[in-house]
């Protein structure tokens, strides 16, 4: 379970780390397509990472939470995504839904005015936001992917990349608030 959520992160926010993932070929195929692949042109309005500042952040703050995901062919997975400052968002993955055991951390930092996150010379920086999205593109190899608020409870993470043939390939994760909250 801990690789196929690993797989996720991989693809939305670690974009460039490499060998965390072992398992079915599919996935196999999945991991390599996203880590040799170039970005999709159309996926982004701009290629440009834009001038964020921290106000601007305040956008964002819809994503803040625990959340179950679900698509792109994985079992579901539990997120928590907290600002740990006015200027670093942490995204913590979880082992199951108990939310015990933290899996993996990754932050997006505003740092110079870019908002976005490095590790190992690559990674992924911000191109567009508005009140209900953010867009990241790669830095190097990987995916340019955005969140998309759909309501107060859930949201999109949608990936774009263009596979080793040049055709272009989206993958769709919904998130849910986790726990539901009910009446």
């Amino acid at each position: 379970m801990y690789m196929r959520k690993t797989q996720f992160l991989l693809g939305v926010f670690l974009l460039s780390v490499l060998g965390n993932l072992a398992g079915c070929a599919r996935m196999k195929s999945d991991y390599d397509a996203h880590t040799t692949a170039t970005p999709a042109k159309a996926s982004s309005p701009s290629r440009t990472p834009i001038q964020i500042t921290k106000a601007d952040l305040g956008k964002l703050r819809w994503i803040v939470g625990t959340w179950r995901g679900t698509g792109g062919d994985v079992p579901p997975f539990f997120e928590r995504y907290q600002f740990e400052n006015e200027s670093t968002l942490a995204v913590e993955t979880f082992a199951d839904e108990t939310l015990t055991k933290v899996d993996d951390v990754s932050r997006f930092v505003l740092m110079d005015g870019n908002f976005g996150h490095s590790e190992g010379g690559s990674g992924s920086v911000a191109t567009a936001l508005d009140d209900n999205s953010i867009t990241f593109d790669p830095i190097g190899k990987g995916n340019s992917f955005r969140w998309q608020r759909e309501s107060d409870n859930s949201w999109k993470a949608v990936l774009n990349w263009t596979d080793k043939t040049g055709a272009a390939k989206e993958r769709i994760y919904n998130m849910q608030r986790w726990p539901v909250k009910t009446r």
